[in-house]
């Protein structure tokens, strides 16, 4: 099974405007920076939680179907499932009807469950499942507990920037992080 983003957020949950008063800066000159800054502390809690915090489209591929006609999709929460396609040998493309398997978007991982066997004809990377995940296209719609993990990221990469190269990147993670996301991270036994 390969898990892979199709389309990115539109839109950022913790603004340039919101990551200015959390630095306490006025000036503009290093608003590209504190923007990458902020892509890349969102896909960190994103890689650390397992979660989609803003609407973002992506596919999970799978060779076949398992025996349980079960499939966890480990991104959550999951909005919608957009489309579910089955290849042909030749490439050949057929859209599963949504009468033939349900979501179970509530558990974690969330659960696709197909009504009866699916089998794709062509023999590796036959089923693609696009789906929709995130809590909601505002930053609104994100916890807090998450967004302030990601100001305190932003944050400390600022102020710990020039004292590291960037191929050693991040080098750390500021106290506290780890007690933000707890909530949120998905736990195995």
């Amino acid at each position: 099974m390969t898990l892979f983003r199709t389309v990115e957020p539109e839109h950022e949950p913790v603004t340039l405007v919101e990551v200015k008063q959390h630095l306490r800066l006025s000036h503009d000159s290093e608003d590209e920076l504190l923007e990458g800054l902020v892509r890349a502390a969102r896909q960190e809690v994103e890689n650390s939680t397992g979660l989609a915090l803003m609407d973002q489209a992506w596919r999970c591929v799978l060779d076949r179907v398992p025996a349980s006609l079960c499939v966890p999709l480990r991104r959550h929460p999951i909005r919608e499932i957009s489309a579910i396609t089955l290849y042909g040998p030749d490439g050949e493309a057929a859209l599963l009807d949504p009468a033939g398997y349900q979501l179970d978007a509530l558990s974690r991982p969330a659960r696709l469950v197909f009504l009866a066997p699916v089998e794709a004809k062509r023999a590796m990377n036959g089923i693609e499942i696009d789906f929709t995940a995130g809590f909601g296209e505002s930053g609104a719609d994100v916890p807090d507990l998450l967004k302030r993990a990601m100001l305190l990221l932003v944050a400390h990469w600022y102020e710990f920037r020039a004292s590291f190269g960037a191929r050693q990147q991040p080098v750390s993670f500021p106290a506290g992080y780890d007690r933000l996301i707890a909530p949120f991270r998905m736990r195995g036994l």
